[in-house]
């Protein structure tokens, strides 16, 4: 019969497990919205100890109806969210009343070159526990002095009787190193939900 080993032990000789991983994400600041407010800012923590930071956006409810979520970043510890960025929107979606589901390319919600906050969630729902947002944006090598800096945004969220994926690519047109994010809705507050910063481990 075989024998189950662990580690080249038998079972029976094995006396304490090896320590679990606590993985690769490294939680460095969370911002809790429990009133409403204009902005969600991380203006520290952003630096060389990671080359790549994950926000994770919670249950992020608008004030204000058909407000866009959108982020903009920064070079100078958050006095200017200004730098220019250039973009792709993607969004995959499906009527709650019926019709065909679909994928398309919203170029209106693109930037070429712009200082604009760009759009990640398009018209969000605010009239109840629906319009929540939830998804995440990976920001790459945000303290390089030599490239400029890519991030990708992914995320779910109500827009009228539509549910939306809505999918951001695109790179900061500057090679100063970015040290602050601004998440904000176009207009209103952000009412009420969770943002969190992670640094990842490379190994």
């Amino acid at each position: 019969m075989a024998l189950v080993k662990y580690n080249n032990n038998s079972i029976s000789d094995v006396t304490s497990l090896a320590s679990v991983p606590s993985g690769d994400m490294i939680l460095l600041t969370t911002n809790t919205i429990t009133s409403g407010v204009a902005s969600s800012s991380f203006t520290s923590n952003i630096d060389s100890t990671y080359k790549t930071y994950l926000f994770k956006y919670i249950n992020i409810h608008p004030a204000t109806d058909n407000a866009d979520f959108t982020v903009n970043f920064s070079t100078d510890g958050g006095s200017n969210y200004n730098l220019n960025k250039t973009t792709a929107w993607y969004g995959a979606y499906n009527k709650e009343s019926g019709g065909t589901p679909a994928l398309s390319k919203e170029t209106a919600n693109d930037l070429v070159n712009s200082s604009s906050y760009q759009i990640l969630a398009k018209d969000p729902h605010a009239g109840d526990a629906d319009g929540s947002i939830c998804g995440e944006l990976f920001l790459f090598s945000p303290s390089s002095t030599t490239f400029v800096k890519h991030f990708l945004s992914r995320l779910n969220f109500m827009a009228d009787d539509y549910s939306y994926n809505a999918f951001v690519s695109g790179f900061i047109n500057a090679t100063d190193a970015v040290n602050a994010v601004d998440f904000k809705h176009a207009s209103g507050n952000i009412d009420s939900g969770v943002i969190k910063m992670y640094g990842m481990r490379e190994s």
